[in-house]
């Protein structure tokens, strides 16, 4: 770990930013006095990778994106020390006046040489969890999917004055089709068929889902929350990557977004809304797990008494108490991971 730490703090002899493109990413090349020795481009295709970063290892900055993950796992097999930036935190590369990829990829570059810290370092997923949760985002892709076409087919099929089942299951479509009227199935017949066939799909991600927990053991202490299912549960585990990479619990409502925005100054210290940075699905999931733990059915808890209290005062307080629970929760759902523990609903007591 020292070790490591001495390698970032000294100044390397060349660093080199990249700015990712959709096919092609452009390069730039500085010394330890920040001046341009190289520029360029290059394919984002491993040949062309190898063909332009395969010889002396160097310090490398990318911004976070969405061929990031597999250029950085490249990058780092040729043994390169890679840094992948937070784009949230760079303000002086996307909000400058004189945008440009090259410009980009030289700021990268001297940032880098500066100082790592600069970058506000990600740490990407391996490619085996990145390749676990594309099974739950594909699944979620589908389930919004559905939800469009059920709502497009209760939209015409209400200008007719039909109403189609309020259920929604694996044969909604056919039992919608069952009763529609023949002057609306040349409309709604092949659209009630696909949501059908969507639902199938939705039933074998779920199946996926079931294994992939299986996988992480400490999805069982997760799901010891009354509330939290296993999609939750593994969506958090491969959204974090592993337990370690925080320090502090505390630190993962920041990391999904679920810590109030600051703009403190001089005097002024304004209530602001969460910042909404990180996984906006996991951030998603964990509001949805929070209206169950606030809502008729979800058990006492300490967690669920704190939040009816800090609720009470109309809607306003009542949407502020869901994102404060949801909160609490990733915070509750790391400290468990972490620690091997399983839930206790009244820690004090127990």
């Amino acid at each position: 770990m020292k070790k490591n730490s001495r390698r970032q703090t000294q100044m390397p002899v060349t660093t080199i930013g990249i700015d990712l493109g959709d096919k092609t990413s452009r390069y730039c090349m500085v010394n330890q006095a920040g001046e341009v020795v190289e520029e360029g481009s290059f394919r984002n295709e491993v040949h062309s990778i190898e063909a332009h970063f395969g010889g002396e290892q160097r310090r490398i900055g990318l911004e976070a994106g969405a061929q990031s993950p597999w250029i950085s796992r490249e990058l780092k097999r040729l043994g390169h020390e890679v840094i992948v930036a937070n784009a949230r935190e760079l303000k002086w590369i996307t909000s400058s006046d004189s945008k440009n990829d090259a410009t980009d990829a030289r700021k990268l570059a001297l940032l880098a040489r500066a100082d790592v810290k600069l970058l506000a370092p990600v740490e990407h997923r391996t490619a085996e969890q990145q390749a676990e949760l594309a099974v739950i985002r594909a699944r979620d892709a589908i389930l919004r999917a559905r939800t469009l076409l059920i709502n497009s087919a209760r939209g015409i099929a209400k200008g007719f004055g039909v109403r189609l089942p309020k259920s929604i299951t694996s044969t909604f479509g056919a039992r919608a089709l069952a009763d529609l009227p023949a002057t609306l199935r040349l409309a709604l017949e092949g659209l009630l068929q696909q949501i059908d066939s969507l639902s199938q799909h939705i039933g074998s991600y779920n199946q996926g889902v079931g294994e992939l927990a299986a996988r992480h053991p400490e999805v069982e202490r997760l799901t010891s929350v009354p509330g939290v299912g296993k999609l939750t549960a593994v969506a958090f585990v491969l959204t974090l990557g592993r337990a370690e990479r925080f320090e502090h619990s505390r630190d993962v409502a920041g990391f999904l977004g679920l810590r109030p925005k600051q703009r403190q100054s001089g005097g002024r210290d304004p209530q602001l809304g969460i910042s909404k940075s990180g996984d906006p699905y996991m951030r998603k999931i964990l509001v949805q797990c929070a209206h169950h733990i606030l809502g008729p059915w979800g058990k006492d808890s300490a967690l669920r008494r704190w939040g009816l209290a800090k609720g009470e005062g109309g809607r306003k307080a009542s949407l502020r108490a869901i994102v404060a629970v949801a909160r609490k929760l990733c915070v509750l759902l790391h400290r468990l991971w972490a620690s091997g523990q399983y839930y206790k609903p009244f820690p004090k007591m127990g």
